[in-house]
């Protein structure tokens, strides 16, 4: 059964309530981690274009170690260099920061909680 009367009317697309369970459930959950933003960067913006890492390195206005570590997935993404990303090249702010969204949100999905067990709670009818 579908949920009415949030506030923000987006999420009414993504959650149901589960009758049997007496729970609020998820409609949509991603089944692969998403590709680090620096992968897909490096293989759709400079290996597509014939862009060295040095090249885009110095327009990015960063060195060429912590370009190298951010195309091979090995560090965080971050605000400023989707700021970057996006002056460099012409796109939005939002689109680096929305796939960064998706890997977060896989991981939390995904993670092991430590500590003690969580339990659901129920809605009122």
């Amino acid at each position: 059964m579908a949920i009415k009367g949030f506030k923000n009317k987006e999420l009414e697309a993504f959650f149901y309530y589960d009758e049997s369970k007496g729970l609020l459930e998820k409609k949509m959950r991603l089944t692969r981690k998403p590709s680090h933003v620096g992968v897909f960067f490096k293989m759709t913006i400079l290996d597509e274009r014939g862009i060295s890492i040095v090249s885009a390195a110095k327009s990015l206005g960063i060195t060429r170690k912590a370009l190298s570590e951010f195309t091979n997935g090995k560090s965080k993404f971050s605000h400023a260099m989707a700021r970057r990303l996006s002056e460099a090249t012409g796109t939005g702010v939002a689109i680096w920061i929305n796939m960064q969204a998706k890997i977060d949100t896989w991981e939390a999905e995904n993670m092991e909680l430590q500590g003690n067990p969580v339990t659901p709670l129920a809605l009122q009818a």
